[in-house]
């Protein structure tokens, strides 16, 4: 069996990581995630996973969850897409939904996953969708070969991605996005430049794209809040808005004793089809 994809394994920590450290009430409640990675008892050893340290990744992490999930819930019954998936949970931890899940990501992580939770007894419930974006392959096809229906709409998440992905690579995305059933509701974050930054967000940006270029996984775009709206609607979005860290802060994290929140490094762009 293959290895699954680093990065992903760390967010899964970091999910888990949150139920287990962080005061209720918990932001998202992920503990399949840990099952399936893994990690051996002493994960919680492991330099990345210092609680203070990672306090406001931390939360980073699960709130790009959490307002996905519930972008989905209040859709209603639909389709869900979700670009790059790693070790996501939804799928299991909302098994009675009526919500169709499609996992887009590389071959030989969703090969990892598959035979993991067959493993673990856990339902498979997702159309998965494998695709090798270093060959060129294109999704939005495979994704219909695997059952999704183009003439409805759906809820598209890409999260934690684009960062890794040039200018032109996250503008060939959108503009396939663009052309989703009306209706259709793409949510992606992007990375803020550095300059934006102050504080602790800024050395905790620094940490990051240092350690993502020693892992061999170099952070390639940042952009303004208005450099990315501006992108979506060249990329035939005009239904497009910013949601900020401040906005995941009040809506998520107000009022929380212990001041957990999440980095301002890190924002969302929810676009619409017309």
């Amino acid at each position: 069996m293959t290895e699954p994809d680093h990065t992903a394994v760390r967010v899964a920590l970091w999910r888990a990581l949150h139920l287990l450290v962080d005061a209720p009430p918990h932001v998202l409640s992920d503990e399949i995630g840990l099952r399936m990675a893994d990690p051996g008892e002493d994960w919680r050893a492991r330099p990345d996973m210092d609680v203070a340290a990672t306090a406001r990744v931390r939360a980073s992490i699960v709130v790009r969850t959490r307002f996905v999930e519930d972008l989905v819930a209040a859709a209603g019954g639909t389709q869900y897409v979700l670009l790059g998936a790693g070790l996501d949970t939804f799928a299991q931890r909302e098994e009675d939904t009526a919500v169709r899940v499609f996992e887009i990501d590389r071959p030989g992580t969703q090969e990892w996953k598959r035979a993991r939770l067959a493993q673990l007894g856990l339902p498979l419930p997702y159309r998965f969708v494998p695709v090798d974006f270093e060959a060129g392959q294109q999704w939005p096809e495979r994704l219909v070969a695997a059952g999704f229906d183009p003439e409805r709409p759906a809820v598209v998440a890409s999260t934690g991605v684009s960062m890794y992905l040039t200018r032109e690579a996250n503008a060939a995305t959108l503009r396939a996005l663009s052309t989703f059933a009306p209706g259709t509701v793409v949510a992606m974050t992007f990375q803020t430049p550095l300059d934006s930054l102050t504080g602790e967000d800024r050395a905790a940006r620094t940490a990051a794209v240092e350690g993502a270029k020693a892992g061999g996984t170099p952070f390639i775009s940042f952009f303004a809040p208005e450099e990315m709206l501006a992108l979506a609607r060249e990329c035939g979005f005009s239904d497009v808005r910013h949601v900020s860290a401040d906005e995941l802060n009040r809506r998520y994290f107000a009022g929380r004793p212990d001041g957990l929140g999440t980095s301002n490094g890190e924002e969302f762009l929810v676009a619409t089809a017309g």
